[in-house]
């Protein structure tokens, strides 16, 4: 006999023909494919803001999995990645539960942008990876949105969580994972992934990963290159990560796809951040991958008259894990990050070989 905190609550409404809930219990659902419209905050005017779920139930019990997709509302590669996972999966072939959770920042999500917009105090943008695991009763929408997610969606139904992001409008990132090398789990989860880089990283207060991590529950950040397209190498290379995983805890059979040993995965725990000193036009001297050397001149910055303004030099050995794409940078703008291994000698990385296993 299930409790009242074990069972779904569905409103009475529909949305497009889905059944709407208020909250989620997968022990209250039968086998198979089952999709609903998740009742998150209200909005100003009373309605509510509505967040899509898609909840792949196996005919056996087993490991039960979340895939977030849309945190930022810039982020899409994410939501063609989960989209591709979910597709693959047959409920009569699973055992467990695996759970996809889309467009969690809803109105960020309508203008393709990366933070919320309130309209509170003549306006505000709050970025949703700041507030989690939120309240219920907090003091602005996004925090009360995570409050509710977190408590009747997230809390009672989740053994590891995939959090999918990319970099934010005007950057990019490499395919990156962010993972807590403290959890021994975590660590081998991240290297199921034939990704191009890892950061030993422990989390961000008031992100996501931080909440799971926080709960006990083993998760990682996946970057999934930049915003607001679809990158399909990218896409692909997290998709046969992902079922690696579901592949690692039996939730599907089959062997393994590539793994970071297979493709030489690049492995740091610290980032150098070079930011504009000055306004002008960025020219980049490096891309993505790029390996450099301390004292390397990385990108340089012009005025309106093309006279060199800033020279932007690096002072480690590591990898270009994130740069920015827009080529007009204010003061403070990120030009960069150089992912590298501060306990190397040569402040350098390493890379994923069998004897990390």
């Amino acid at each position: 006999m299930l409790t009242p905190a074990e069972k779904t609550i569905y409103t009475g409404d529909t949305l497009q023909g889905v059944p709407v809930i208020s909250q989620l219990s997968v022990k209250d659902l039968a086998p198979g494919q089952h999709r609903f419209f998740f009742q998150g905050v209200p909005m100003g005017t009373g309605q509510h803001w509505y967040v899509p779920v898609v909840v792949m139930q196996g005919a056996q019990p087993g490991k039960r999995l979340v895939l977030t997709a849309g945190v930022h509302g810039d982020e899409l590669n994410p939501v063609m990645a989960v989209q591709q996972i979910m597709s693959q999966l047959h409920p009569t072939q699973m055992t467990g539960t695996v759970m996809a959770v889309y467009d969690l920042s809803r109105p960020a999500k309508e203008y393709t942008q990366r933070l919320w917009p309130t309209g509170q105090k003549g306006g505000a943008l709050i970025d949703l990876n700041r507030v989690w695991p939120g309240d219920e009763m907090g003091d602005d929408a996004p925090t009360r949105h995570a409050g509710l997610l977190w408590n009747r969606l997230f809390q009672s139904n989740v053994d590891v969580a995939l959090d999918y992001h990319t970099a934010s409008t005007g950057g990019e990132f490499t395919m990156f994972i962010f993972a807590d090398f403290r959890n021994p789990e975590i660590r081998q989860l991240a290297e199921l992934f034939p990704v191009e880089q890892i950061k030993n990283d422990p989390g961000e207060s008031g992100s996501l990963e931080m909440a799971f991590v926080k709960a006990g529950i083993p998760v990682m950040t996946i970057e999934i290159g930049g915003p607001r397209s679809f990158d399909r190498p990218k896409i692909a290379m997290t998709v046969e990560g992902s079922l690696n995983v579901l592949k690692h805890y039996g939730v599907i059979a089959g062997p393994l796809g590539r793994t970071a040993k297979d493709v030489g995965t690049f492995i740091g725990d610290s980032f150098e951040t070079i930011r504009s000193t000055t306004g002008g036009y960025l020219e980049l001297l490096v891309d993505l991958q790029d390996r450099v050397t301390p004292g390397q001149t990385v990108a340089i910055q012009r005025n309106s008259f093309g006279d060199v303004v800033a020279e932007y030099a690096v002072s480690v050995a590591g990898e270009v894990a994130t740069l920015a794409r827009d080529a007009v940078s204010e003061p403070g703008s990120r030009v960069l990050q150089i992912l590298y291994n501060s306990s190397s000698p040569l402040s350098g990385g390493s890379h994923v070989s069998g004897d990390d296993y």
